[in-house]
This record gives structure tokens, C-alpha cells and sequence, in this order.
């Protein structure tokens, strides 16, 4: 989850309140600049993984080698869908919840498999997770080397490897600062190999709201022309952590590894199902590399709204105390609702870092196979032939409700 900016309650002396006021006098961007927020119950039961910022300094990130374990799964996942209760998928598109399944119990095998899964589905849910944060690192270490956020915040025990989702009474958020869209973001995709196999436990949260919604991005590659599609697949992108890192620096924060500026595919292919997927988002994804401005604006206009606003490509997720959801950074999109407040929502990410993303150009040079359209695959193994539409032809659809 991204940092939202909120306004902070009202203190009682005149020298804070002007300091206060001066802050807010600054332009503080709501996506990038964290409050410093909190209730100050340090008998919650959760008050050491409460948000903290330290003060270190961080070398930058170097390319690591990582291994694709989706690549090492029994593609039927027998082994972890036979200890399941039940598989239920929650849209075609994406997003799948799986009951009867104890995380800490899983085998490096059905730990491969879950990876394949979540490439497949995007999103994968548990329920009543008792795993500890160290179990969920390890789980998460499984999948990749571990990420460790420059800006947001870590635990007040100092884990670093652990991001931290909070928000109580005193972090409101400010509706007139921040659109919906801009919310929307696949996880710091300006790193040089952004997250892969990312999880999520929510130890705290409300009795209504602060759900989490997904937008596939192998769906909305789906959705668009043939023409358009392969226009995309030229195309590259640069993704920017420094609205991020002025963000803190605004609030106060140290930054604590000099922010980049990352060059990436608009369209990625997936190293374990081999399918394509628009890599695009409105918190990071700046522009279009090698167009003119107008025609950049344009596509990711396009693009941003489609992964914000269609609800073919989404699932939304309502959340309980030891919820755990399990999503892949590389082709899902992702943005929180901020209607609890003034209730407390607190949850803990662990984020491996996947592979350098990969073009349908490169992949199919590297591999010698053909990248796919994920739905096309799917109406294939159903049996169904799909004729695409010819450039200039279309043909009058009906819709019931």
C-alpha cells in the first residue's frame, strides 16, 4: 500500500499549532507525503508494529538474482489444492479465496504452487491467518530477496523488511487533497526489479470499510484492440520515485535511499504464465518514453482510467482481523477505500523483489515462446474460438442487466 497524506488533529499550544499551520501552509502531495500520526495508546495490543521512521541511510538497490518459483510448480497445484477446503474464484478475471489453509503449514511445493496461482489469478485470499510477522517474511522470502521501502514506514521494532499500513484517529484523510485515481499503483514499480509475489495481513482493522480493490493488468490488455495492443508492446514508460521521496521530505521524513527514475515495458510478460500485461500506474508511472507529451497524456489517461473505473478487470476484498491477501505487483494494480476513519486500519506487507520487467520483444527472443493473451488462453482451454475484429469493423453487441 502507498502513503496517503491526512490532516493532522488540532494540538493545544500555540507553538505547535503554528507549527502545524506551517506545515500545512506547504503543497503536500496526498499520495507520497505520510503524516506523522498517532492515537498515543501504547497499551494497544499491537503498539510495536506501530509506525516508525528511522533515520538510516540506505546504498541504492543493484540488479540480484532471483528465481521464478511459479516456474517450478505442478501446474494442476494438486499439492496445495488437495489440503484446501474449498478454491473459490471471485470473478473471471481475477481474484481467487481459498479456505482450510494454514500459511505457516505450506511445503516449499504448495508454496510453488500458490506463486503460480497468484500469477494466474492476481489476487489470492486467505482468512484467519495465525502466522506471525517473522512467518510471513519467510513466506515472503520464498518468492524473492525482500524490499525494503526508502519512504514509509517500518515498525517500531525495527523491522526493516516490513511495511507498514496504519491509520487511527489522529490521521484523517483529506478528500479535498486527492483524487481516487491517484491512489490507484502497483507497488514501487520505479525499483530497478519491482516487488513480485507481495502479501498482506491485516492485524487491526474496522467493522465496515477500508476495503482493498485489484485491477487485473492482464485483463485490460485483453480489452484492447489488436492494433493498440501491439502499438503498446513498443512502448516504454518511465516510473518515478521522486514525487515519493519530496512527498516525505515534505512531512518531515528522512529519506532513506536516494530515490530513481526507472524505465520500463508498457506491456510486461509474466516469466510464469507467459502472458501479457499492461504495466502502467497513476502513482508512479510518469510518462511515455520517446512520444510526444500529448500523445503520452493521452494513452496513460487512457489506461489509468480504464484500470481505475472498469469493473470487469477488479476485485474487491473486505477485510478482517487475520486476512491475509497474496498479490503479484507485476500484473495487478491496487488502491485502498479511505472510509473508516475514525477507526484504526493496521496491516503488514512483505515484498520480494521479482525480475527486471521483460518485453513480449525480449521474452520471445529469450525463451523461444510465444507470449500470450491471457484471455485468448482461457477461451482456448474452454474449447471456445475467439475471431478477433478486423481493424475498421465492428459489429453491435447487446447488454441485459
Amino acid at each position: 500500500m502507498a502513503p496517503v497524506a491526512v490532516k493532522e488533529t488540532p494540538v493545544s499550544t500555540v507553538a505547535d499549532t503554528k507549527a502545524q499551520q506551517k506545515l500545512e501552509d506547504q503543497v503536500f502531495n496526498p499520495f507520497y507525503s505520510p503524516a506523522i500520526g498517532d492515537d498515543g495508546d501504547n497499551s494497544y495490543k499491537f503498539a510495536e508494529f506501530k509506525p516508525t521512521f528511522p533515520k538510516v541511510d540506505w546504498p541504492p538497490l543493484t540488479e540480484i538474482q532471483v528465481t521464478e518459483r511459479g516456474l517450478l510448480a505442478d501446474p494442476s497445484k494438486r499439492n496445495l489444492f488437495n489440503v484446501a477446503q474449498k478454491v473459490k474464484h471471485l470473478t473471471p478475471a481475477i481474484g481467487t479465496e481459498i479456505l482450510g489453509i494454514d500459511l505457516r503449514q505450506l511445503s516449499d511445493a504448495q508454496k510453488d504452487e500458490l506463486a503460480l496461482l497468484v500469477a494466474e489469478r492476481g489476487v489470492v485470499f486467505f482468512r484467519d491467518q495465525e502466522l506471525n510477522i517473522h512467518q510471513q517474511l519467510d513466506l515472503a522470502r520464498h518468492f524473492g530477496p525482500l524490499h525494503k521501502h526508502a519512504t514509509t514506514p517500518i515498525p517500531r521494532n525495527g523491522l526493516e523488511e516490513v511495511h507498514v499500513v496504519y491509520n487511527d484517529a489522529s490521521r484523517r484523510p483529506d478528500p479535498a487533497a486527492f483524487t481516487k485515481l491517484e491512489l490507484w499503483h502497483s507497488d514501487v514499480s520505479y525499483e530497478i526489479q519491482p516487488p513480485s509475489t507481495t502479501s498482506l495481513k491485516v492485524i487491526t482493522g474496522p467493522e465496515a470499510g477500508g476495503d482493498t480493490l485489484w485491477s487485473s493488468g492482464y485483463a485490460l490488455y485483453s480489452s484492447l484492440s489488436p492494433s493498440f495492443q501491439t502499438y503498446l508492446e513498443s512502448l516504454t514508460a518511465l516510473h518515478s520515485a521522486v514525487a515519493q521521496a519530496e512527498g516525505a521530505r515534505a512531512a518531515g521524513h528522512h529519506v532513506r535511499r536516494q530515490e530513481i527514475e526507472t524505465v520500463h515495458p508498457v506491456v510486461r510478460v509474466h516469466p510464469a504464465t507467459g502472458w501479457k500485461s499492461v504495466y502502467v500506474n497513476p502513482g508512479f508511472t510518469r510518462r511515455i518514453v520517446g512520444v510526444p507529451k500529448a500523445e503520452s497524456d493521452a494513452i496513460l489517461n487512457f489506461l489509468f482510467h480504464q484500470i481505475s473505473e472498469n469493473p470487469d478487470f477488479q476485485v474487491r476484498f473486505k477485510w478482517e482481523p487475520n486476512s491475509v491477501a497474496i498479490w503479484d505487483n507485476r500484473i495487478v494494480t491496487h488502491s485502498a477505500t479511505f472510509d473508516f476513519w475514525p477507526a484504526i486500519r493496521h496491516a503488514l506487507r512483505a515484498t520480494p523483489h521479482g525480475e527486471k520487467p521483460t518485453s513480449v520483444a525480449d521474452y520471445e527472443r529469450e525463451t523461444g515462446k510465444q507470449a500470450k493473451d491471457r484471455q485468448l488462453v482461457i477461451w482456448e482451454q474452454q474449447g471456445i474460438k475467439v475471431e478477433r475484429n478486423v481493424i475498421g469493423v465492428s459489429k453491435q453487441r447487446g447488454y441485459n442487466d
